[in-house]
């Protein structure tokens, strides 16, 4: 999958699984307190029919005089009577708080039913009944509804997976519909950049001409495109060549590719400042140094002024390069690390530099700071 297909996917799917996650655990809160007020209401009935029992036993009693006075007694319940002065009578239990207020109330764990007797029997004016909150039913309610959530969760997921591949489906086939142009054009490039910059090469070499001027342009065009024609190969190819990791000179390979930008340097005017210590060594492959440094030295060229100073500067594991020009917007430079995205469109390329340059910095566990702001020199700092 490719990396702007994924982020399209991870940001569908937290929207998508977040506004669902907070629909579905609303509905299911809403539905537990439902069912727990149900629950709870079920067990205040049986308090309130146990009451009723014992009030028919107490009339029962109240009636007999001729046999002795046994108080009913249930051992999943509490019972107590209270005369109407609320003095404790007699009971199972005698807590020492009572909601005399309410009729059906909550104490901890503890469930409570205060029924109001009239007529009075035997004296009796109130029945307290109580019983331990049954919390079976409740924690089974929790548990399916926990596994309600994971399998609707899981459900959800895999639905969106689906939409989201659904959803990405046209993107992807733009973006392979690019990548095959983009594979036909760097073809089609290759053999007439190459036969181009070798005959101006040889025709340099071998004669004195009129024209130098001409001549001179056309080797900057020709080196433009085939600068062009060897980031759309690095675009496409990165991840599926083999790379060659050896030690390379990066002393060397700088003065080489700054020798290469020589036309173009010239064509500006531009003076270059090199404070290149010899011998720095780095571990990595050719191709993607020499990626490295054309797009770092290119883009300075490019975005510099006229008449410009561009300052090269390599010591033991730091490359730095400033250049002049209008500078970069502090709040550009992270959008212009993006493919495909330029801060300043007056100037020619593709916004592909600075993403080939992220590439191979994340590649190889570089660090790449960008120092710039506007009209003020624009500082690129490598370490390694």
């Amino acid at each position: 999958m490719l990396s702007s297909e994924r982020r399209s996917l991870i940001r569908f799917l937290v929207i998508y699984l977040s506004s669902t996650f907070v629909l579905f655990a609303l509905g299911t809160y809403i539905f537990y307190i439902f069912q727990k007020y149900q629950i709870v209401n079920s067990q205040y009935d049986k308090l309130e029919l146990k009451s009723e029992q014992v009030v028919q036993k107490l009339r029962e009693l109240h009636q007999t005089f001729d046999k002795p006075l046994l108080y009913p007694n249930d051992p999943s319940f509490e019972t107590a009577i209270y005369n109407l002065d609320q003095a404790y009578i007699f009971g199972t239990f005698n807590p020492k708080k009572i909601a005399w207020d309410k009729e059906f109330y909550r104490d901890g764990d503890k469930l409570f039913y205060l029924y109001r007797m009239q007529p009075y029997y035997l004296g009796a004016a109130y029945l307290l009944v109580s019983q331990t909150f049954n919390k079976k039913p409740l924690e089974a309610l929790v548990k399916m509804l926990v596994l309600f959530l994971i399998a609707a969760g899981v459900l959800f997921t895999l639905l969106g997976l689906f939409l989201g591949r659904l959803f990405t489906a046209p993107m992807r086939e733009s973006i392979e519909m690019m990548d095959r142009f983009i594979e036909d054009t760097t073809h089609e490039l290759n053999t007439p950049i190459s036969t181009i910059l070798s005959n101006i090469e040889l025709i340099d070499t071998l004669y004195e001409c009129e024209g130098k001027t001409e001549m001179k342009r056309i080797e900057m065009a020709s080196k433009t495109l085939s600068r062009l024609y060897e980031d759309l190969t690095f675009l496409k190819l990165n991840h599926n060549y083999h790379r060659k990791i050896e030690k390379l000179n990066l002393s060397n390979l700088l003065i080489e590719r700054l020798a290469f930008y020589d036309t173009l340097i010239e064509a500006k005017a531009i003076k270059v400042v090199k404070n290149i210590t010899p011998d720095i060594f780095i571990e990595m492959d050719s191709n993607d140094a020499i990626r490295l440094l054309d797009n770092i030295l290119s883009n300075a060229i490019k975005y510099n002024y006229k008449s410009g100073r561009i300052e090269v500067t390599l010591i033991a594991a730091k490359l730095e390069i400033i250049n002049d020009g209008e500078g970069i917007r502090k709040e550009d430079i992270r959008l212009i690390q993006s493919r495909f995205k330029r801060a300043n469109s007056s100037e020619g390329g593709f916004g592909i530099g600075l993403d080939i340059i992220g590439q191979i910095v994340k590649r190889y566990n570089f660090k790449l700071e960008i120092i710039s702001d506007t009209n003020q020199p624009t500082k690129v700092i490598l370490l390694w």
